[in-house]
């Protein structure tokens, strides 16, 4: 064999072993379920921050990790079939947003860690077993903080004085509203204030919400 095959046989050599080291990085870089229950478009700004907080932690989308996305586009009966894809898909995390995101997360997988990004009580909701140690395969951000509805009606009568009743919108299957609820009433008897309570089960209520507190001709409301 001379020097000139021989260089040939090494390059060939050498080429196919960094093609096949190249297919094994590849088949190995981690992919992450992004579950939302809005739009693509409603998301986007969690999105980039979300694409933000990635690289600067060192993680570039499309070359260290790859991104599944999956909107739901406010048709919540779709979120168990949109999960069951990213299960399907082996994904290493899945990324949810909200008890109406996290809950079907959490029926379609005891063993794929969930990150929930936001969610009014996960205690109260049953995601974790407490705040400290939650116990599953579930962690993430919780907003859980009831005392401030309080706080806020008690704002609200300082800038109004006048202020006699309020119209107040909850999510009665929510396990957060209801403790926030309880601070809102609270906060009413003392202030003596009277609530109108309404309840908002979907984005679709809403409407009709504030047209049934218009109609009360009500002077102040709270969320």
């Amino acid at each position: 064999m001379n020097r000139k095959t021989l260089c040939f046989a090494v390059s060939a050599l050498l080429f196919a072993l960094c093609s096949s080291v190249r297919a094994q990085q590849s088949a190995k870089i981690p992919r992450i379920g992004y579950l939302g229950a809005a739009s693509a478009t409603a998301n986007l700004a969690r999105v980039q921050a979300f694409r933000q907080g990635l690289r600067e932690v060192g993680y570039i989308e499309g070359k260290d990790i790859i991104v599944e996305y999956r909107y739901a586009d406010e048709k919540y009966d779709r979120l168990p079939s949109l999960v069951a894809e990213l299960v399907g898909l082996k994904v290493g995390i899945i990324v949810s947003g909200g008890s109406a995101v996290t809950r079907p997360a959490k029926e379609a997988t005891a063993t794929i860690p969930i990150v929930m990004t936001n969610d009014s009580d996960p205690v109260g909701d049953g995601f974790v077993a407490t705040l400290a140690r939650p116990g599953r395969n579930i962690t993430g951000l919780s907003n859980f903080a009831p005392e401030l509805s309080g706080k806020r009606l008690e704002i609200l009568k300082e800038v109004v004085p006048i202020l006699s009743r309020v119209a107040v919108l909850w999510t009665s299957n929510d396990a957060g509203t209801k403790a926030s609820l309880k601070e809102v009433e609270n906060a009413a008897g003392a202030l003596k204030v009277k609530l109108q309570i309404l309840d908002v089960q979907a984005p679709k209520d809403i409407e009709t919400a504030f047209r049934a507190a218009a109609r009360s001709a009500l002077r102040g409301f709270s969320c």
